[in-house]
């Protein structure tokens, strides 16, 4: 019995389910997506609570500046550029026989520095608010403070006597093992068992503990969330439950709205925007997508890409069942080379909070995904792990004929898809180490 349904009951009930469990790569369009102004107040989160996060990341820009070099150059700011990708568009309307109309563009997190990937956003804003709060409440700190005092033994020492846990397939950890290390926190980092090696390699580097676990992903979160519940000085990062990630990653869109306005690209309702945002827990594409609705209302359609033996958030919120339910408890195995999404239980706070404000979810299987990976630094030159060349294949699913009924219900005709603009958020690999990089290609090339 799967939640009180036999594996036969939940088939004739949910007839997609039947691919999930075959690992068929499947395009789901969410009926119960409902208009922004109706659906964002499910969140329980507003526009000034994003208004607060900006705020506060404003206000450590000056310590972040003088603590990682890379980013004085735009004053502290932990940003990454858009980059139309016109070769890829190309050459995936030429790989799969199909035309493509509108503009593809990546939206280049693999690039964030501090860490590489996107969870540079949650993560990084989560320990800077955990520091911020304990010492405004000791009296180190005012909020009008030069904030890049923190960089000093008095605050090293300070921090040193927390300790900061986190549950993590790899990104995730490392951003919050850098920035928690460099302010003087006590960092372990629980990784599970698809996490890379040179993360583990690069965390310890900085001081960082790690844990490692022969279990997947939510056994190594549980694992830590007991541990650090037992100390009162410890603070549990919960992927699967924080808001203030999901702040942090919230903060994109308005960074992204003035990047695509200098790039003179327009979004209303005649110049739709549409984003896929590869979903590992949810907490990332969550809070993403939260702040591009709160931006641009129904002018934006995001969409969630999972591996196809990583499928979680799609079983979650396809089911009605969110984190009550696991891929494994469908047969699904959850081992997949995008090992920043191999995720068997969806965060059961973002699957509700943004179950009618995520348009649509599709699956991807690893050859696609290295194929992608080839054909990418190919023609564009830019180089990025697996997983965060899931959302590359969204183009080609929402323009698909299949999805005709979908894009109707919208009003979306031709000529509207012509002026669309399509967004493939690329979530990590700048950091991958140049002979796991030079692996990837190889394996790509040889599929392409």
């Amino acid at each position: 019995m799967i939640a009180g349904k036999t594996i036969e009951q939940w088939l004739e009930s949910n007839p997609l389910l039947g691919d999930l469990i075959k690992l068929k790569e499947v395009t789901w369009c969410n009926d119960g997506v409902a208009p922004a102004a109706e659906a964002l107040p499910d969140v329980g989160l507003t526009a000034d609570d994003v208004k607060d996060a900006s705020a506060r990341l404003q206000r450590f820009a000056p310590y972040i500046a003088r603590k990682f070099p890379e980013t004085e150059p735009v004053g502290g700011v932990i940003e990454s550029p858009i980059r139309g990708v016109p070769f890829l568009q190309d050459a995936l309307s030429k790989l799969k026989g199909t035309e493509l109309p509108g503009l593809l563009w990546l939206k280049l997190d693999s690039h964030l520095p501090i860490s590489g990937s996107i969870k540079a956003r949650g993560g990084i804003y989560e320990v800077l608010k955990h520091a911020e709060t304990l010492a405004l409440k000791e009296g180190l700190l005012v909020e009008t403070d030069d904030y890049s005092k923190l960089d000093s033994d008095e605050f090293r020492e300070f921090f040193s006597a927390y300790k900061i846990a986190v549950g993590s397939t790899g990104n995730l950890g490392l951003s919050i093992g850098i920035m928690g290390a460099v302010l003087g926190f006590n960092v372990t980092v629980h990784m599970s068992s698809d996490a890379r090696e040179w993360k583990k390699t690069k965390l310890r580097s900085h001081g960082v503990k790690v844990v490692e676990h022969a279990a997947d992903y939510s056994a190594a979160v549980e694992v830590g969330r007991q541990e650090a519940a037992a100390d009162p000085k410890c603070h549990f990062i919960d992927d699967e439950n924080s808001r203030n990630l999901f702040l942090g990653y919230a903060i994109a869109a308005e960074r992204l709205k003035k990047q695509l306005e200098a790039s003179q690209v327009v979004v209303d309702a005649e110049h739709p925007l549409f984003v896929y945002l590869p979903c590992g827990v949810g907490g990332g594409p969550g809070g993403v997508a939260f702040g591009l609705k709160l931006t641009f209302g129904d002018a934006v359609h995001c969409v969630f890409a999972e591996p196809t033996h990583s499928p979680c958030m799609l079983l979650g919120v396809y089911t009605g069942k969110h984190d009550a339910v696991s891929v494994q408890d469908f047969g699904i195995d959850n081992i997949t080379a995008a090992d920043g999404l191999a995720v068997g239980r969806p965060s059961g706070f973002v699957g509700k909070a943004m179950r009618r404000l995520i348009d649509g979810y599709y699956t991807v299987n690893d050859e696609e995904l290295y194929r992608f990976l080839a054909l990418t630094e190919r023609v564009e030159g830019i180089r990025l792990e697996p997983s965060a060349l899931a959302g590359v294949a969204g183009m080609l699913r929402i323009l698909a004929p299949e999805q005709s009924t979908y894009r109707q219900r919208f009003g979306m005709s031709s000529e509207i898809l012509e002026r669309a603009t399509h967004i493939a958020w690329a979530t990590g690999g700048s950091m991958v180490p140049e002979a796991e990089m030079d692996a990837y290609l190889a394996k790509g090339r040889e599929i392409l």
